[in-house]
Formats: structure tokens, sequence, C-alpha cells
């Protein structure tokens, strides 16, 4: 994924011009730049046929933009997604680049290595924490039990998304995270494309459009007008009380649905 410090190019690639890596000059990339990246992959590999491409949140953007691939991409499975970012995950993004933004050690994304913002990184990830899940699943699984003596926090929650912050900060960068948080911004597959109501009807390819019954971030509104708007799709529903994450928890749930819709719908066309 362009953007991600696991990939092959983000703001921790040199830039040639300089030698030194982009950092916050990372040039902006889009959702359909990722998959024209993988595009060009598959094809340097010698694949010639996709059945489907399958993948919740960011990666269901990514499935939405293969639907302009009908040539190599048979059916498409996005789950936990709309067909365009809104408002709502627009406002979550920017409060989370603000809490890296307001860290003294951020400075317009020039940070020294040995000093990066840490403390503004943590917050973001405990915003988004609380994004990718539900009301249910923290009354569940904390409720209002006190935090362990000597941790620092008063409840357990608290706890939890501090432990989150800082396992991110160990491993990530913050401004690859801002440039991810704006690549998933700039999603709408309309883009370029005319009218929203006709772009979706462009999407032919058998879809299998899934939704999580408790998703606070991508609510089920949206995988209904998904499903509703491309020609060939059916919406199911994965009911989990865990929220946006769900897609990565109940697996063998997520598994079952789309093993059905793959026997009915794609297994018989290969």
């Amino acid at each position: 994924v362009i953007g991600s410090p696991y990939g092959s190019l983000s703001p921790l690639t040199t830039n040639p011009d300089t030698g030194q890596p982009w950092g916050a000059d990372f040039p902006a990339a889009t959702v359909r730049d990722t998959v024209a990246l993988h595009r060009a992959l598959l094809e340097t590999l010698g694949v010639r046929r996709v059945a489907f491409a399958i993948g919740g949140s960011m990666g269901g953007m990514q499935v939405l933009e293969w639907g302009w691939h009908r040539d190599l991409v048979q059916a498409l499975v996005p789950i936990a997604v709309g067909g365009r970012h809104s408002a709502w995950c627009i406002a979550w993004s920017e409060a989370q680049r603000q809490a890296i933004y307001a860290d003294p050690n951020w400075q317009g994304g020039r940070y020294a290595p040995e000093r990066p913002p840490a403390a503004g990184l943590a917050v973001a990830r405990m915003m988004a924490m609380v994004s990718y899940r539900s009301w249910e699943s923290f009354t569940e699984r904390f409720d209002r039990e006190p935090a362990d003596p000597g941790s620092g926090a008063d409840y357990q929650v608290e706890s939890y998304l501090r432990h989150q912050g800082k396992r991110l900060v160990e491993r990530f960068d913050a401004n690859c995270y801002v440039e991810l948080t704006r690549l998933m911004d700039t999603h709408d597959i309309a883009r370029g494309r005319g009218d929203y109501a006709e772009a979706l009807g462009s999407i032919t390819q058998p879809a299998l459009v899934v939704g999580i019954t408790t998703d606070v971030l991508y609510p089920l509104q949206e995988q209904r007008e998904l499903a509703a708007g491309m020609p060939n799709a059916e919406l199911a529903l994965l009911d989990a009380p865990q929220g946006h994450d769900a897609f990565l928890i109940e697996q063998q749930a997520l598994a079952g649905l789309v093993a059905d819709w793959r026997e009915r719908v794609v297994d018989p066309a290969l």
C-alpha cells in the first residue's frame, strides 16, 4: 500500500532529489494509485485472471477500484466500507492528524528520527481504536473494571487504549500514519468518473458487499447503498458485537458468508 512503512513507497522512502526520506514532503497518493501499482505487480508476475478481490476497510476501497479492471478481476467482495469516504470518516482522520501535529516533536513533519512524535501518534491510535470497536464490545470486555495497580490508569479501558498507542509507536511512523489517513480521505469511486450513482452502476462484476451490524465507522447504510447501486451485487450482514474490527475477529463467520457466495456465484463462472 502506498504510504505504508511496510510497503515499497512511503514517507520513509528516499527522495532521489535530496537523498533523504520524503517525510512530510511525500507526494499525495490515492487508493486508485495503490490499485494501479498492484495491477502493475500482477502483470509483472504474469497473472492473467483474478477470481475475486476481497478486502475490508481500506482494503475494501481497493476492491471497489478493481471494479474498473474487469478484464482482470472477475468478482468483488468489499467489506465494511462505502463508495466514498464520508464526512464522518474524514472527521475521525483529521482529529487523529491533529493529535500528531500537536506533539511538540512534530515540527511540520521534520522531526529527528531519535525523537519521533510518539505521544501524538499514540493518541491518534487510541482515537482510532475507539472508532474500530463498539459500545457493546467495550462494555462486554471492560465495563467499568478498575485498572491494575501501578498501571497509571483508573479503568481497564484506559489501560487498554494506552497499551495500543504504545504498541503502534514501537512499529509505525507518524508521517506514514498521516499519509495513510489522507489517502483514505481521497476515496471516492466517482472522482473523475462523473455522477456517483452512474459510477456505482459501472461496477458490473458480481459482488458480495459485507456490512457489519455494529460498525460505527462505516455504518450499514453505506453497504446498503453499494449493494443497491452495483447492478450485480448482493448484501450480506456480519452480525457481530465488535464493531468495525469484526471482519478481523469473526473470520470463521465471514469465511462462511464468502464461501456460500463463491459457490453460488463465482465458481460456476470459472
